[in-house]
């Protein structure tokens, strides 16, 4: 009798330490479900009604354009690898190509046009062989002034390439008149969206039925900007020491032939490695150069070019959480 009421009172307690857990569990329950103390986090990025391109508002709220929309914003947020990549990359090269873009009077916009072509990665080579931060053709490159051949292929040189590019979107900007078309036709071409144009009845690419490729490609350019713009919202936290810094360097212009760029690189205290980091436009192990052009090519410094985390700066403090 003694073991039976030793067990019954074996039971009742641990019925009272369920109850006291139960009630427990609700309270947390119920902390959690409060507005006050938790934010809810989604998984997709929303798709605003409407955002600026080029300093004009674009509705976004009819159904296509808005379904456009959150497929690339979607692309951003769980490409990670890639979307982390592009701000970090984004941290060097922005400084160089923003001032080229306004001087041209070209959109600061179109900073993310550049952003969808090469994740901003200025060795960037496509099947079809578009090259480049803009991914220029060869025969493109060369009606913009850009020099292509097998020892120089200026398309992966960050200015050129930048200026030949606010080039070609202010020639295409004069035939368009409108910025959204002017984006679409560097992806598919002038004439073939004019041709669209004039068998559709319409003016802006947007309204446009087009190939998925280019019917995307305004819409990756918008969604670049959004995630670049916020990157918290698409879950990146990065620091300050997490982006790519400028390298420093210095010039050394050349107007003769160099017939080994290995045994001139180590003239100038650096490796052939590191010369083509430095300049990604050499294609070859010489630069052949009988019509005496000036060639500027850049030179790491030796002793500002390891890494300090202590001395990066944000280009764009949105980048950062810190």
């Amino acid at each position: 009798m003694k073991k039976i009421h030793c067990f019954h009172l074996g039971i009742s307690f641990l019925l009272f330490l369920s109850v006291i857990f139960l009630f427990s569990g609700f309270k947390e329950i119920g902390e959690k479900e409060s507005p006050e103390q938790e934010t809810v986090q989604y998984s997709c990025v929303e798709v605003p009604d409407t955002m600026m391109f080029c300093g004009l508002p674009i509705d976004l709220t009819r159904y296509d354009r808005r379904e456009r929309m959150d497929r690339e914003l979607m692309a951003f947020a769980y490409m990670h690898s890639t979307s982390l990549q592009i701000i970090k990359r984004a941290n060097r090269y922005f400084p160089i190509v923003a001032p080229i873009l306004k001087e041209y009077g070209v959109p600061e916009d179109f900073i993310y046009l550049m952003v969808i072509e090469s994740n901003v990665n200025p060795l960037a080579r496509s099947y079809a062989g578009a090259a480049g931060l803009w991914q220029f053709m060869p025969a493109t490159a060369k009606d913009f002034g850009l020099e292509v051949n097998s020892h120089v292929d200026e398309r992966y040189d960050v200015e050129k390439s930048t200026r030949a590019a606010c080039k070609y979107l202010k020639q295409a900007y004069a035939r368009f008149g409108n910025w959204e078309t002017v984006a679409a036709s560097y992806n598919a071409g002038q004439g073939r969206i004019a041709r669209q144009q004039d068998r559709q009845y319409e003016e802006n690419a947007l309204d446009l039925y087009l190939v998925e490729e280019t019917a995307r490609y305004v819409y990756r350019i918008l969604a670049a900007k959004i995630m670049l713009s916020d990157p918290e919202k698409f879950g990146f936290r990065l620091r300050a020491s997490d982006l790519y810094p400028p390298v420093p360097y210095h010039t050394v212009k050349v107007t003769e032939s160099i017939s080994d760029l290995p045994r001139f690189a180590k003239s100038q205290g650096t490796s052939f490695s590191l010369l083509r980091s430095m300049n990604p436009w050499l294609r070859d192990f010489s630069l052949p150069n009988h019509g005496k052009k000036e060639y500027v090519i850049r030179i790491p410094d030796k002793v500002e070019m390891h890494y300090n985390p202590r001395v990066i700066i944000p280009y764009d403090r949105n980048w950062v959480v810190e």
